[in-house]
């Protein structure tokens, strides 16, 4: 038996940015508290590979948005982020292609970028600062419902949520909303590709998130120097000297219950007792290996094999000698069948001409490849392993049209000068990253699967659920807020249960998946 009183300990799974974020408020508490990470290195996808040759990549996540909550929580550990990582501050944020014809080289000058616009549609020109007032305070309206919990399906009618409904027009896609402003699809598209942080389509993703284009143009897309890892060793550094215990290299087996509560996690073989239990791992994948089905009620192997979930992607990372030209540090290409290209990514289809993203970080930061070479991440968006698509036979002629795409941005050389190359297909992330179904961002953002029906943050007796595929959502900035919500929750138990003590009180149930 592990478990005669409550542990003071908190066990978290994973070393995720949301696993890093939650051990850093924890620590801050007093709290004991260890992370269980299977990879060498903290992260997750949000770790910069370092590969032969001296090339470095991004894995996912590949710049950064939205500071204000990660420097909310170092500041509430006595740091400041700044004197541990270098964010730079993008400008162009990105080089828009649109393969119909046109581009835009999206900038937070506003002035500038009225001007990029008003070359492909005058009249959508004049558009842009009432778009961007309106997400101002459609953003401040919404704030209070990302920061709050939802374990009850009473937090539907919360005072913020309540307060916040005018401005959301929930039945509206995100393109349906911006038909408001811009005229010209093309210009649509410049402030509605951001829905593919999500894995989504902005012809179905709900309005709200026009939020995303905004955050861009007025917070700044920002590259940290190092690449997105920099940010998590950074957060690791700060909670190891916090006394948080990161264990690499261990990966967790299963989570321990007694009497329908956790108690501890089985990592490497060995038992961990815990009195919390924190889970910062692709929700599908972490609840299939980690949490026995009757411990979920709500989110049982049937629901998951039923509820929406993103997109995948198609990677190649090449070490590329020589450069690419005047290649900005992120170009999209958007394809001219942009909207043909999502409907035969939802129904189960490989585009042959799909749009793609290209980071070339070197750009802004040469310590990414060696003096002479070029690192370059090519993302090409395609249908999870819900689909029956055999990526071991369709990788290699996959590889060849993404590398034919890319010469329609003028890289038209690269095949001879590839150095170092690695692809990654939806099985990949699935097999080599645990990513569920090779959906790369998560469970779906629609309506009935946002807020109190997202997989709650507090996710039944002693388990708590932190990252993308729990409540606020994805993205690096909403995942940090998710920390500060499941850490509120699990500090409020805590307290209820008087953790750590000698005479501990009876456990209280708490609300939401428990209670179901």
């Amino acid at each position: 038996m592990l478990k005669s009183s409550p542990s003071p300990h908190v066990a978290i799974v994973g070393a995720g940015p949301g696993g890093l974020a939650s051990a850093m408020l924890l620590a801050r508490e007093g709290i004991p508290v260890t992370i269980f990470e299977r990879e060498p290195a903290v992260g997750g996808r949000t770790r910069t590979i370092h590969a032969p040759g001296g090339y470095k990549f991004d894995i996912g996540p590949t710049f950064f948005l939205y500071p204000r909550v990660l420097k909310d929580i170092f500041e509430a550990c006595g740091e400041r982020l700044e004197d541990h990582v270098e964010l730079r501050r993008l400008d162009p944020q990105y080089h828009l292609v649109f393969e119909g014809g046109g581009s835009i080289r999206a900038t937070y000058d506003l002035d500038r970028m009225e001007q990029e616009i008003a070359r492909l549609a005058p009249a959508d020109a004049r558009n842009v600062r009432r778009f961007l007032d309106d997400n101002r305070e459609k953003l401040e309206a919404f704030r209070p419902v990302l920061e709050q919990a939802f374990s009850s399906p009473a937090d539907l009618f919360s005072p913020a949520m309540l307060a916040a409904l005018p401005k959301l027009r929930p039945f509206s896609s995100v393109d349906g909303d911006l038909k408001r402003y811009f005229a010209d699809p093309r210009v649509r598209l410049a402030f509605s590709f951001q829905t593919k942080y999500l894995g989504m389509s902005p012809f179905q993703c709900p309005s709200l998130f026009t939020i995303l284009s905004f955050l861009e143009y007025e917070h700044g897309v920002f590259h940290p120097m190092g690449g997105c890892g920099a940010v998590s060793e950074a957060m690791a550094n700060v909670a190891r000297k916090m006394g948080v215990d990161i264990r690499l290299n261990t990966p967790v087996d299963r989570i321990l219950y007694e009497n329908g509560e956790a108690v501890g996690l089985v990592a490497a073989g060995e038992r961990f007792a815990a009195g919390s239990v924190v889970v910062n791992g692709d929700f599908g994948h972490a609840m299939r290996h980690l949490v026995p089905e009757e411990m979920r009620p709500r989110w049982t192997n049937k629901k998951l094999d039923r509820a929406k979930i993103s997109c995948s992607t198609f990677m190649l990372y090449l070490g590329i000698e020589g450069d690419v030209g005047d290649l900005a540090h992120h170009t999209i290409l958007l394809s001219k069948e942009y909207e043909r290209n999502i409907h035969e990514i939802t129904n189960g289809i490989v585009p042959e001409e799909p749009s793609i993203y290209v980071h070339h970080a070197g750009v802004t930061d040469p310590s990414l490849a060696p003096k002479g070479h070029t690192s370059l991440y090519v993302l090409v968006p395609v249908p999870n392993l819900r689909c029956d698509i055999d990526w071991e036979r369709e990788a290699p002629r996959y590889r060849r049209i993404a590398l034919e795409r890319l010469k329609v941005l003028g890289i038209t050389d690269i095949e001879s000068r590839i150095r170092y190359e690695r692809v990654v297909t939806p099985r990949g992330w699935e097999d080599d990253f645990a990513v569920f179904e090779g959906a790369t961002f998560n469970l779906a953002h629609n309506l009935t699967q946002m807020l109190y029906f997202r997989p709650n943050n507090r996710f039944g007796r002693n388990v708590y659920l932190v990252g993308g595929g729990t409540h606020p959502g994805s993205g690096l900035p909403v995942i940090y807020e998710g920390a500060r919500i499941t850490t509120r929750l699990l500090l409020e138990d805590r307290e209820r249960r008087k953790i750590g003590n000698d005479s501990p009180e009876p456990v209280v149930a708490p609300l939401g998946e428990a209670a179901l």
